[in-house]
């Protein structure tokens, strides 16, 4: 028995060892790793520059209290803003943590308590998290959540309109929805969130947990819309599997979160902000991110033509290396197929296989995987 608690449904196996996007199990079984633990190690496993900044910081110092300075944040810091609405950031240790600092900045800094999210969004399992998250299933068995939480349906702006009153202080929103399905709204969308925000004075906070650090092709998500952010968050492709999350904000806000406002022990550590700034080093380069875009461009078309008109396929939707294929059918066994013959993917909602390749994939490797996705669905469509 398992000395763990059972939160997770986890795989048979395990994975002891990987090098750029090859992972292996403990049987030497060989896989193309298109989770990168959901979005996090977007360089790849065992990145030379991201080991190499991990050794280097570790033989100085790990850890020192927020209460001293911090080179390395403050670098950090200046990488993550520069060229952007943003102004500031404040560091944590994880995606939830920086939408919890999100979401309490919003609330003091206006004064007011409701936050506008939508349907099928996620934005983390922490109270606060969890009644920001526009998914029941999130919330079932806790209680009463965190007020005042309006969810309204996604890519609808007549309903978002109808939501907001004088005592919304936010509308908080993923660009592309992840764990609700890679979902995509049509641009008036976006257009229409960002005049509302300018027009009514109301925050937005977008969550770029799964979609930030180039993921899309762009260091953030929100820069394909031109959208004018408040506040932003950040985790997984930060460190690259080192943990560390962010919150960046505008500089009108600083007063709202001053000395003893908010707080975190681990948060920002010289070492976490090392390898972070290491990641960033390499993806905030615009030939990489051109590259980025490129290969999503490229591998979009070739599963396009290959699964576009096929039965079980009903549509394949996504940015950059963030790309997701909605079935007509749940897509359980269809991930565990794709395990069985080399290929890791994660599921986004019921009915959609994600791959989530880490950005350095080679052309080679996206064709492979391509190759593998086909035979899975020309396999269930003839023994259906």
């Amino acid at each position: 028995m398992s000395a763990l608690f059972p939160t997770y449904k986890r795989k048979k196996f395990q994975l002891v060892k990987g090098n750029g996007t090859v992972v292996f199990d403990e049987n030497n079984q060989r896989y193309l790793d298109f989770t990168s633990g959901i979005a996090v190690t977007n360089l790849g496993h065992c990145h030379p520059e991201v080991v190499s900044a991990i050794k280097e910081q570790s033989e100085k110092i790990w850890h020192t209290s927020n209460l001293f300075q911090i080179e390395q944040q403050e670098k950090l810091a200046e990488t993550l803003v520069k060229d952007s609405p943003l102004d500031l950031a404040f560091f944590c240790s994880s995606g939830a943590e920086a939408n919890e600092a999100a979401i309490k900045l919003a609330k003091k800094y206006t004064g007011k308590n409701k936050i506008i999210t939508f349907e099928n969004s996620f934005h983390g399992r922490t109270f606060g998290g969890m009644s920001a998250t526009g998914q029941q299933k999130i919330k079932e068995g806790y209680g009463p959540l965190v007020s005042e939480f309006v969810h309204v349906p996604w890519n609808d702006v007549e309903e978002l309109m109808k939501a907001i009153d004088e005592q919304t202080a936010a509308i908080m929103m993923e660009v592309f929805q992840g764990e609700g399905g890679l979902r995509i709204a049509d641009a008036p969308f976006y257009e229409a969130v960002k005049k509302i925000c300018d027009e009514q004075d109301i925050l937005l906070i977008i969550d770029e947990v799964q979609t930030g650090i180039g993921r899309t092709g762009k260091r953030y998500a929100f820069e394909h819309f031109n959208l004018n952010p408040d506040i932003i968050t950040l985790a997984k492709g930060l460190g690259n599997g080192f943990p560390i999350g962010a919150m960046l904000g505008k500089a009108k806000c600083k007063d709202a979160f001053g000395p003893g406002s908010h707080g975190t022990t681990f948060g920002g550590s010289p070492l976490a902000c090392a390898v972070s700034q290491s990641v960033l080093d390499v993806i905030f380069q615009d030939a990489f991110l051109s590259e980025v875009e490129e290969k999503g461009k490229q591998f979009m078309e070739t599963l396009a033509d290959s699964l576009q008109n096929h039965p079980l396929v009903k549509e394949i939707r996504g940015k950059g290396l963030l790309i997701g294929i909605e079935c007509e059918t749940p897509v359980v066994s269809y991930v565990e197929w794709l395990e069985e013959h080399g290929l890791l993917t994660v599921p986004a909602g019921e009915n959609v296989i994600r791959l989530l390749p880490p950005l350095t994939v080679s052309e080679e490797e996206l064709q492979m995987a391509a190759e593998i996705l086909k035979q899975m669905f020309e396999q269930f469509h003839t023994s259906s």
